[in-house]
């Protein structure tokens, strides 16, 4: 009786195992940015309520050049430039 249990034991393990070294290496696959993988061109957010819930590092796009659709890994917010008074002239230039 053991032995089975230990036997169903380690192979259910190294099918578990085998489901998250997949999951990992495909989710590091994915492009991390806005762009098409196909063609390069930018893509649009697709909103999807259950998608967008079970994977909150993901995002489902669409390139409407190729009609491409599929997920995309969410970019690192950038630094954004702080905006620039006029001066007296209007101008944007110190």
């Amino acid at each position: 009786m053991t032995d089975a249990i230990l036997f169903i034991g380690v192979f259910a393990g190294l099918f578990v195992i085998r489901g998250v070294a997949a999951t990992v290496f495909f989710y590091f696959l994915l492009p991390q940015s806005d762009r098409c993988p196909n063609c390069d061109a930018a893509t649009l957010r697709v909103e999807s309520r259950g998608l967008n819930f079970l994977l909150p590092g993901l995002r489902s796009s669409w390139c409407f050049e190729c009609d491409w659709h599929g997920l995309l890994r969410l970019e690192e917010a950038l630094p954004v430039a702080p905006a620039q008074e006029p001066n007296k002239s209007g101008s944007l230039l110190p």
